[in-house]
């Protein structure tokens, strides 16, 4: 084992973890807020660091610093991706939390972070004994893309599209801000804490089905 690689891994997850937690991305209540559209902390969060990700990047490979066989990248089909995004994209939505993010609310004491990471393992479970499966197979190798990144298929350069990204990312942030304010801003530590949606009349305050923060779910949060 090389013990500076797994370091370095442990220390990367560790401080991953840490920043998603202080983002507010170990609540499900702030994730589903922006599915509703209501707090976009989770758009501007993973945004910035796209952007951040993808300048370093670039910048490396200005320098030619992963030298001349580059980073692996790999081969794209449509079908496979399509069902992934939409798949993993309604679990994100009914269960508020994402692969990273269930580690991190379970490691921060909510139950229901352990439920979706063993709902996690049984959909890999499921997965993987219908992957030979034909109907599987065809999605996973259909519909391919030559082209390996989104300047390849283009024809243009990387700078072109790390620009228009930029220009997204501002678009996006007038935007979010924008709807942000008409539902009366994001969710704080306090509104999670105390179990109230700003967003929510208080007839409606404790129904899961409009968006309920979950009373009494995060107690150990109080201790943070």
């Amino acid at each position: 084992m090389d013990y500076g690689v797994a370091g370095t891994a442990l220390a990367s997850g560790i401080l991953f973890g840490y920043v998603l937690e202080q983002a507010g991305f170990g609540s499900p209540c702030k994730l589903t807020a922006q599915f509703r559209l209501t707090d976009w902390s989770v758009f501007k969060v993973m945004f910035t660091a796209i952007l951040v990700a993808s300048l370093g990047i670039l910048l490396l490979q200005s320098g030619n610093y992963f030298g001349s066989t580059g980073f692996f990248v790999p081969t794209t089909f449509f079908w496979a991706t399509a069902v992934g995004a939409a798949l993993i994209g309604a679990g994100f939505a009914v269960g508020g939390y994402c692969p990273g993010t269930s580690v991190v609310g379970f490691m921060s004491g909510r139950i229901d972070g352990l439920v979706f990471m063993l709902g996690m393992v049984l959909g890999i479970l499921v997965f993987a004994s219908i992957f030979n499966a034909p109907i599987t197979q065809s999605i996973l190798h259909t519909a391919q893309i030559s082209a390996k990144t989104i300047p390849q298929w283009l024809g243009v350069s990387p700078w072109i599209v790390w620009g228009a990204m930029v220009v997204m990312a501002i678009a996006g942030f007038w935007l979010g801000r924008m709807m942000e304010q008409r539902s009366h801003g994001v969710l704080t530590a306090d509104d999670i804490v105390e179990s109230i949606d700003p967003t929510l009349d208080s007839a409606k305050q404790g129904s899961a089905v409009d968006g309920n923060l979950g009373e009494g779910s995060v107690p150990l949060v109080r201790g943070v």
